[in-house]
């Protein structure tokens, strides 16, 4: 198959990204493949980026969402980038098998990007093949829009095709393409990228576009690069402690996998905890727990230190002043997280008001948690039941604990904790049931919509989907997604899909 063009194609492409120097990506067109079907098309989201989902969901889209198509107004192109990996720099990553096809305005008036992975090679593979396999496509498509219905800042999942072609891993698999919309894909290691090269004439000029594209605010300030990092410090805090009120690990934390506009990004060895403990991992790569639970706020400030890093020419003329300057800015990251991980923490246990040893009374149940392997999100959502004055119920969440009596100690601080605040308990329990989720995309379930999949069957995974859109509802008649897996349905690793 070749790849056509056609005036049909009914994308508004305006791309910003496109118009950069050369220097910045390696313009080429996608891969065509063998026999593109579709698997799903995201109908809310193709509305919301001013598309059409019924011309989409049909033979031309899938063409279009495989790269076999390329669309009027598309100028697609692979993104260079550089990175820490596991805190050991390279100097030149890229897109190895991804295209931009170019940027879309959305109903909010936001800039969208709109990018295929899985799609073929480009000069950024190095010695990949460019493509991806079902299953990491059906992991990151369900993952990304179930963080989306957590109201996480993520990439989306705008459709999934399968490819007619085989992808060789440590399997055979079936070949799929995902088609992903981030606010941009600029990472910090876009500007690794070029202040390892000394491009300071490219530093500004992405600088400049972050700028104007995320945070143009920024340019009014008195140092606007320094303001740029101050948001960027600013997103990059709040976003992880979000992460971490939903028990998410994301398991890759990169530089090349941080983007500057503060969205989740790159769902491949990422997992939702079910048994609390703050050391876990699941990634398989992550051998040294680096990107373990817990350490996701040291690591990305050790990020944010690379991006600032690579902003000091840019902040001031002077090396030593601008090493102060961007040190300060990195330094407030502690602060910033702190404030976000202690709000998150303290609604969770349904405290509206802030008064002293607040923070220490929810470490305290954590700390309750993991000495008891309680279930992180089946002990909030409980919680969350629980009547302010009446421990008639308590033995809902105890029964979480290997020692019942534990929790239980803990929910006469609790209580008492509770009476100073001036809510009514329904308004409490009605708070806290729209901020801990009934349900989260647990692994053993996302393992069977693969296990299914690759078995030629798709319901488990638009089940899937159609519960996890609203994860905040009891939905009774699926009650049973809310449960722990069984010990032989454990995942203790995830993988990344290259």
């Amino acid at each position: 198959m070749n790849v056509t063009t056609n005036n049909s194609a009914h994308f508004p492409f305006d791309n910003s990204y496109a118009r950069l120097p050369e220097r910045f990506y390696a313009r080429l067109s996608p891969t065509p493949v063998s026999d593109p079907v579709l698997i799903k098309i995201n109908h809310p989201l193709a509305r919301h980026l001013g598309l059409d989902p019924d011309f989409l969901d049909s033979p031309k889209g899938a063409e279009i969402f495989s790269g076999s198509h390329v669309a009027e107004g598309s100028d697609p192109l692979a993104m260079a980038y550089a990175g820490h990996q596991f805190g050991g720099w390279v100097s030149q990553l890229g897109d190895g098998r991804a295209h931009l096809l170019g940027e879309v305005i959305d109903g909010d008036g936001m800039r969208r990007d709109i990018q295929l992975k899985g799609s073929g090679p480009t000069p950024y593979s190095r010695s990949g093949d460019g493509r991806a396999g079902i299953g990491p496509v059906l992991r990151e498509y369900v993952v990304s829009e179930a963080m989306a219905a957590l109201n996480i800042p993520t990439t989306r999942a705008l459709a999934a095709v399968t490819t007619g072609e085989k992808v060789f891993r440590d399997d055979v698999v079936p070949g799929a393409v995902l088609t992903r919309v981030a606010s941009s894909h600029i990472r910090i290691g876009t500007f690794q990228f070029f202040a390892a090269r000394q491009d300071m004439d490219a530093l500004k000029i992405l600088a400049d576009h972050v700028i104007d594209r995320h945070y143009p605010e920024a340019r009014e300030a008195e140092n606007p690069y320094l303001s740029l990092l101050q948001h960027v410090i600013d997103r990059q805090a709040a976003l992880i402690a979000k992460w971490m009120a939903v028990g998410f690990i994301h398991g890759v934390m990169n530089t090349d996998n941080m983007l500057i506009s503060g969205e989740t990004i790159d769902y491949g060895p990422c997992a939702f905890m079910d048994s609390y403990h703050p050391d876990m991992v699941f990634s398989s790569i992550d051998h040294m727990g680096r990107y373990a639970y817990q350490n996701q706020p040291t690591i990305a400030q050790w990020n944010l230190a690379s991006f600032a890093s690579c902003l000091l020419g840019l902040i001031h003329g002077d090396q030593d002043s601008a090493i102060r300057a961007a040190e300060a800015a990195v330094n407030t990251f502690g602060d910033r997280f702190d404030a976000a991980w202690s709000a998150a923490f303290r609604a969770k246990i349904g405290l509206g008001e802030e008064r002293d040893g607040d923070v220490a009374l929810a470490q305290d149940l954590l700390g309750r948690m993991a000495e008891n392997k309680a279930d992180f999100t089946l002990t909030f959502r409980r919680l969350s039941g629980l009547s302010g004055q009446d421990a008639g119920a308590d033995a809902s969440v105890g029964a979480l604990f290997e020692n019942p009596a534990s929790f239980n100690e803990w929910a006469v601080k609790w209580r008492a904790r509770l009476a100073l605040e001036s809510s009514s308990d329904g308004a409490r329990q009605s708070a806290m049931g729209a901020i801990n989720p009934a349900y989260i995309p647990r692994n053993h379930r996302v393992e069977q919509v693969i296990m299914a999949a690759l078995e030629g069957d798709l319901g488990p995974f638009e089940r899937l989907l159609d519960i996890l859109s609203a994860p905040f509802d009891e939905q009774p008649s699926n009650a049973a997604y809310q449960q722990p897996p069984r010990p032989d349905e454990i995942v203790h690793e995830t993988f990344c899909g290259t």
